[in-house]
């Protein structure tokens, strides 16, 4: 069987930057507060979930020296699609050109990490390339006048191409898993806004990522140490910093943008991941630590290593 690599990222965000001092013309909060609270500073509001989906997959399989036409299958991870019914995949399908199987998958902030073990399962069958995308409109869910969500969300996508490679691979090592009975935590009713219990979520996400990311590393066989890189989901800075703490996993090679895009979702790994590469943070061989939790409740981890 083909194990996986990841040959090209991109990303995409609307025009529209949000600043905490933008948020405060209309909420009761400031720039300090929400940073101290938070760790962010702005946010992207505007676009679609297909059509962000689309660029940053354009930008992605450009990065891989790939066209539309070499991509066998297209996983959407994301909670907002343009639809109740049907799918958004499809819609970017159309919108790329691309051939073969499209459908979404909706684990929240965790649908990266799920997406990339969905992605390996069908490359291990035989599939061709996989494109994976997280893309997120949530401002559309939000009722902008809450101050406990508003400040907290950000629109926009990241996307990688999911090459065969033979041999094992660079998944060493996942993580999946759910609790429904803290669905009331976190969730958005059709025609509704999206809710959140700020501190019972802050609670649960640390002791999750803690465990959820432990796991993967004892079956990958490596400790914190050799962590090259620890790329978690994008919900808040302490959250982040906590988690940091517990696994032993210096902040210095921590990814961090939720300071300039906010919480997005499915979209928030893909988008530090991206973020990384750019910034040349990572390197073959490196060891990626990716983790990811969500409303459902959801969450991930996985280890990846970079390169082929």
């Amino acid at each position: 069987m083909n194990g996986i690599r990841i040959t090209g990222t991109g990303i995409a965000v609307p025009d529209k930057v949000v600043t905490n001092a933008d948020l405060a013309l209309s909420i009761d909060t400031s720039d300090a507060w929400i940073v101290e609270r938070t760790g962010i500073r702005e946010r992207r509001f505007g676009g679609t979930t297909s059509g962000l989906a689309a660029e940053a997959g354009r930008a992605a399989i450009a990065a891989a020296g790939l066209t539309s036409a070499d991509i066998a299958h297209l996983v959407l991870a994301t909670t907002t699609g343009d639809a109740v019914i049907p799918a958004t995949a499809p819609k970017v399908q159309h919108e790329l050109g691309i051939k073969g199987g499209a459908f979404d998958l909706n684990a929240a902030c965790s649908g990266f990490v799920y997406g990339l073990v969905t992605a390996a399962g069908f490359i291990a069958a035989g599939s061709g390339p996989i494109l994976l995308i997280g893309s997120e409109t949530l401002s559309k869910f939000t009722d902008l006048d809450d101050r406990s969500i508003a400040i907290i969300v950000g629109d926009g996508a990241g996307a990688v191409v999911v090459e065969p490679v033979e041999g094992p691979g660079g998944l060493l090592s996942w993580n999946l898993n759910s609790d429904g009975s803290l669905r009331h935590l976190l969730y958005c009713e059709h025609g509704g806004t999206l809710y959140m219990n700020g501190k019972e979520v802050f609670r649960a996400a640390v002791r999750v990522v803690v465990e959820s990311a432990e796991q993967a590393m004892a079956e990958a066989g490596i400790g914190p140490d050799q962590v090259s890189l620890f790329i978690p989901h994008q919900a808040n800075l302490r959250i982040i910093v906590a988690a940091c703490q517990r696994l032993g996993i210096p902040e210095e090679r921590t990814v961090v943008v939720i300071d300039r895009y906010g919480n997005t979702s499915s979209a928030s790994i893909p988008l530090a991941l991206h973020q990384a590469v750019v910034d040349g943070r990572v390197h073959d061989g490196d060891h990626l630590l990716f983790t990811g939790f969500g409303g459902g409740m959801t969450w991930a981890s996985a280890v990846f290593r970079w390169g082929a």
